[in-house]
């Protein structure tokens, strides 16, 4: 995953938090109603720190993947079929 942190950019939309006036057709009272208005923007400094958290992290974890690579390539890697199925029936994900 790459993040470009030279393009993030804050965003505001407009709040219109003003009453408006209601009338209902044949009678003679008024309500007051707000309008429901969401804002956004993002805190530069807080995406530039997850940015640089996130880019601490290797994308692959080198050091398993040599070892793995080692254990197949000298025949001593081995799956045992019994213990995948129970993983594959007892997961969470399933």
């Amino acid at each position: 995953m790459k993040i470009d942190v030279n393009s993030l950019t804050v965003s505001t939309l407009p709040a219109d938090t003003a009453a408006k006036k209601v009338t209902s057709g044949g009678t003679t009272g008024t309500q007051s109603v707000t309008q429901d208005t969401t804002t956004f923007h993002s805190d530069a400094l807080s995406v530039q720190s997850l940015t640089s958290e996130a880019m601490k992290s290797p994308e692959v974890r080198q050091g398993q993947v040599d070892v793995l690579r080692q254990s197949v390539k000298s025949g001593e890697y081995h799956v045992d079929a019994s213990k995948t199925a129970d993983a594959i029936v007892n997961s969470k994900d399933v």
